[in-house]
C-alpha cells in the first residue's frame, strides 16, 4: 500500500483464537452498510465495454482512478477503466486488517526471485510482493501511510531533464487530491482542504507512539509535519483514512462519480497486450480476457498503462515495447526496442527490531475482545481496528552518510506497537513467509508479549532492479528483482539506520514502560556479537523487508536519456497514442511511502492529457 507487514491486524485477529469467524463477517457487512448510509456513494457497476472509447485506462489503482476521474470532467471525452480484479470488499474497508488481505484474490502474490544477498529469512530466499488486484490497487492493501516524499527528490527529477516535475510544480497536484481532516495541518500552506482524498491521523492510538515522538525530540529532531517545509523528524502518522475506515483511490475518485455517463468500468478484465500499428507507430487498443473470453476495445484518441511498476512492464513488453534481445528470446516480435523493465527501485527495511515492554500498553491478540472491539468501530468508528495496518508513527532520521544539510535524510522509520508475534503466528509469519526456524527460535517465545517495533528502511537505494517476462503468456507472473542490497552502501546506511533506532528507544520517553531490546540473536546470525556491526548487517540481509514501494520500470526522461521510456508528458517514445501514468515513470524513487506521490502523478498526467488535446482545438 503506500503499505508495510507490521502488525496489528491482530485488533481483529482474536476471532481466529476464539473461532467466532461469523462476527466479524456479519459485523464487516454492518460497517460497510454504516458506510454507506453516511454516504451517498455506492460502488461502482462493472459494465460490458463498448467497441470504441476516446481513452482506454489499464488500471483503477493508486493512478488509474486518478486518471479516469479526472479525463471523464471533459463531458464529451468517454472513457473506459479496466480493472483486472474485483471491486472491494467489506474487510478491505478495515485499516487494522491490511493484513488479511494478503495472499488472497485481492493479491498479485508475487515473489521476488531468490538471492544471497538479501531475504535470508525467507522461505527459499525470496521476498514477498504483495499488489493490488482489485478496484483501488495497492491502496487497497497497503498500509494507508500519507507521506508524499522530499522536495528534493522532485528537484532531482527536473534535473534530469524533466520541466515541470520540480517540487514547485508538483506541490499543488499533492494539494488538489487532498482533503486533510487535521486542522493544525489542514490551514498550512503544504495541505489542502475538499479534495477527494481523505488524510488524517488515525482515531486510536497507544500511548507507544507519543514516547516515540518524543523520544526523537530528545536525541535532536523536530516533531513536525513531515509533508511541510522539511521532512526531517518525527509524527504521529497521516493516514489515507475516513471516518475510521479506509480511503483508497477508488472509493476516492470513482464512487463520487460512479454515475458520470462518459465513464464506463470493467472489472475483471485483465489487458494481455496493447494493440499497435507497426507502421503508423500508433497504439488503438486494448486486447483483454474478461470471464475467460479474449476481447478487444479501441481507442480513438489514447491507451494509458496505470497498471503499476510491475504489470505495466510487463504490459508493454507484451505488447513489443521493450528491450529487443530480451523480447526475442521470449518470442514476442519487437516493435520498439526502449528499456522497459530496467531501472526498478524499491524501499527495503529492516524487519525485527523488537523492544519489550512491561506494561500492557501494546496490541496483543489475547487482550482483545472480538465483540466490544468490533462494536465500537462499528458504532463509533473508533478503536484499535482504526489503527493504519498497526503503523502509528514515522521518523526521517540522518545516518553519518546522508546529505550534508540534512535535510534530504536517508532512513524512516515506522513504528509500530507490535511484534511479529503479537498475533500468536497466525497471520504475519505467512504473509512474509518468514522461514519455521526463524520464527519458532525467535518470536515464538515472545508471542502474545507487549512489544513494539522500529523498522528502518533505506529511502534511496543505490541497486537498480529489473522486470522481465517469464515468457509471452500474458498470465505468466513475470520474472522480479529488485536486486536488494547487492551495494555494500545501501547495507552501510541500514546498519547505521538501526543504531539511530536503538538510541530512539533507549531514549528516556521509554523508560516509562520497561522497553528493552529484545536480545534473541537470529538463528544464522549467531556467530557474531548481538548487536555488533557485523551482527547487524546479518540482520539486514535476514529480514530485509519490501516496503511495497515498487518503482521505476517506465522512467521518464527526455529523448536522449537512453534508460527512458517516457518523456516528460510521460508518451511513450516513438509510439503514438500511448502513455504511462503510474509509479513506473519515476526516474528515482521518491524519499518516503510512494502512494502519495503516484496519486499525484496521476494528477498531473491527467491535466497532462487535457492540455495535450484540448490545445489541439
Amino acid at each position: 500500500m503506500g503499505v508495510h507487514v507490521l502488525l496489528a491486524s491482530t485488533a481483529l485477529k482474536t476471532v481466529s483464537v476464539t473461532g467466532l469467524w461469523l462476527i466479524p463477517l456479519l459485523l464487516g457487512a454492518l460497517t460497510y452498510h454504516n458506510y454507506n448510509s453516511y454516504d451517498p456513494e455506492s460502488k461502482v457497476l462493472d459494465k460490458e465495454p463498448r467497441r470504441e472509447y476516446d481513452f482506454i485506462v489499464v488500471g483503477g489503482g493508486s493512478a488509474g482512478a486518478v486518471v479516469a476521474n479526472r479525463l471523464t470532467e471533459v463531458y464529451n471525452w468517454n472513457v473506459l477503466l479496466l480493472e483486472s480484479g474485483p471491486d472491494e470488499n467489506e474487510i478491505t474497508d478495515v485499516p487494522s486488517l491490511a493484513g488479511y488481505l494478503q495472499l488472497t484474490k485481492l493479491d498479485w502474490q508475487y515473489k521476488t526471485e531468490p538471492t544471497p544477498y538479501a531475504c535470508l529469512g525467507f522461505k527459499k530466499h525470496r521476498c514477498s510482493w504483495p499488489r493490488g488486484k482489485v478496484l483501488g490497487g495497492s491502496s487497497v492493501l497497503n498500509y494507508m501511510i500519507y507521506i508524499r516524499g522530499n522536495s528534493h527528490d522532485f528537484d532531482q527529477w527536473e534535473s534530469f531533464g524533466n520541466p515541470g516535475w520540480g517540487y514547485q510544480d508538483v506541490l499543488k497536484y499533492f494539494i488538489k487530491s487532498e482533503d486533510n481532516r487535521n486542522p493544525y495541518l489542514a490551514k498550512t500552506k503544504y495541505h489542502g482542504t475538499g479534495g477527494y482524498l481523505t488524510v488524517q491521523e488515525a482515531p486510536w492510538r497507544t500511548p507507544l507512539v507519543a514516547a516515540f515522538v518524543e523520544a526523537g525530540v530528545e536525541i535532536g529532531y523536530e516533531n513536525r509535519d513531515v509533508n511541510g517545509a522539511i521532512q526531517t523528524g518525527f509524527m504521529i502518522a497521516q493516514g489515507t483514512i475516513r471516518r475510521g475506515s479506509r480511503c483508497s483511490t477508488a472509493k476516492a475518485f470513482l464512487r463520487p462519480v460512479r454515475t458520470r455517463k462518459n465513464l464506463d468500468v470493467s472489472l475483471n478484465s485483465q489487458a494481455t497486450r496493447v494493440l499497435i500499428n507497426p507502421v503508423t507507430m500508433k497504439a488503438y487498443g486494448v486486447e483483454f480476457v474478461k470471464h475467460g473470453v479474449k476481447k478487444v476495445v479501441y481507442a480513438r484518441k489514447e491507451v494509458i498503462l496505470s497498471a503499476g511498476a510491475i504489470n505495466s512492464p510487463q504490459l508493454l513488453m507484451l505488447s513489443g515495447i521493450g528491450p529487443k534481445d530480451h523480447l526475442r528470446d521470449v518470442g514476442i516480435k519487437v516493435i520498439k526496442d526502449l528499456p522497459v523493465g530496467e531501472n526498478l527501485q524499491d524501499h527495503v527495511g529492516v524487519g525485527g527490531l523488537t523492544f519489550l515492554v512491561d506494561k500492557p500498553v501494546a496490541i496483543v491478540q489475547n487482550r482483545f475482545q472480538a465483540f466490544p472491539i468490533s462494536m465500537n468501530y462499528v458504532v463509533n468508528e473508533r478503536g484499535p481496528m482504526t489503527t493504519l495496518g498497526g503503523l502509528e508513527g514515522v521518523a526521517f532520521v540522518n545516518t553519518k552518510y546522508a546529505n550534508s544539510s540534512g535535510l534530504w535524510p536517508d532512513i524512516q522509520f515506522h513504528m509500530a506497537p507490535a511484534s511479529f508475534s503479537s498475533d500468536n503466528g497466525q497471520i504475519v509469519r505467512k504473509i512474509l513467509g518468514l522461514t519455521d526456524e526463524l520464527y519458532d527460535t525467535v518470536y515464538k517465545p515472545i508471542a502474545n508479549k507487549d512489544a513494539w517495533t522500529i523498522m528502518p528502511l533505506l529511502l534511496r537505494p543505490n541497486t537498480r532492479g529489473y522486470v522481465r517476462l517469464r515468457s509471452s503468456n500474458p498470465f505468466h507472473y513475470p520474472i522480479m528483482n529488485p536486486r536488494y542490497h547487492e551495494n555494500a552502501l545501501d547495507v552501510a546506511r541500514l546498519v547505521e539506520g538501526i543504531k539511530i533506532a536503538v538510541k530512539v528507544a533507549n531514549a528516556s520517553p521509554f523508560r516509562q514502560f520497561g522497553s528493552r531490546l529484545y536480545n534473541k540473536p537470529l538463528p544464522n546470525c549467531k556467530q557474531f556479537q548481538f548487536m555488533s556491526d557485523e551482527y547487524i548487517e546479518c540482520q539486514v540481509r535476514t529480514i530485509s523487508m519490501t516496503i511495497y514501494h515498487q518503482c521505476g520500470t517506465a522512467k521518464m526522461g527526455p529523448s536522449w536519456d537512453k534508460e527512458s521510456v517516457v518523456d516528460p508528458r510521460l508518451r511513450v517514445h516513438g509510439v503514438e497514442g500511448l502513455r504511462v501514468i503510474d509509479a513506473s515513470i519515476m526516474p528515482t524513487i521518491v524519499s518516503g511511502n510512494t502512494n502519495a506521490a503516484v496519486i499525484m502523478i496521476g494528477e498531473k498526467g491527467s491535466d497532462m492529457i487535457k492540455q495535450d488535446w484540448l490545445n489541439k482545438r
